[in-house]
């Protein structure tokens, strides 16, 4: 478990080169706002999220499993790790963010491009 990173993930990197590609400039991991969005857009007023199903607790997603073993610990950390991205999401909204959130099983191979199409259509929707 110490080698799991919480930036510059897999699905981070095919977000970030699918818009940087559509030619969106963005910062990462913004520590001055609540939970250090993976991708902040100044110009669009969004915040964006790329969650693992498993350490946010992705519901009815076949990716989040609870571990068989320890189960009471996983069930707290995970609980806790939904919490709080609530309660960031409600912080950056209060800020006069838009919040977006996009889960890694939406990046399967499958459904990628029409997820990522939608996700940057929604990005630039309230601009034009």
């Amino acid at each position: 478990m110490s080698h799991i990173t919480g930036k510059n993930t897999k699905p981070e990197i095919i977000v970030g080169k699918y818009l940087f590609a559509k030619g969106l400039r963005y910062r990462k991991n913004v520590r001055t706002l609540p939970g250090s969005p993976d991708f902040f857009f100044r110009k669009y007023k969004t915040a964006i999220f790329v969650n693992g199903c498993f350490w946010h607790g992705h519901e009815n997603c076949k990716m989040f499993r609870l571990p068989s073993s320890n189960q009471e610990f996983w069930e707290k950390k995970i609980r806790d790790n939904k919490q709080r991205d609530i309660r960031n999401k409600q912080e950056l909204e209060l800020l006069g963010y838009k919040v977006i959130t996009i889960w890694q099983c939406q990046l399967n191979t499958k459904d990628r491009e029409k997820n990522l199409e939608a996700l940057y259509k929604t990005l630039i929707h309230d601009i034009q």
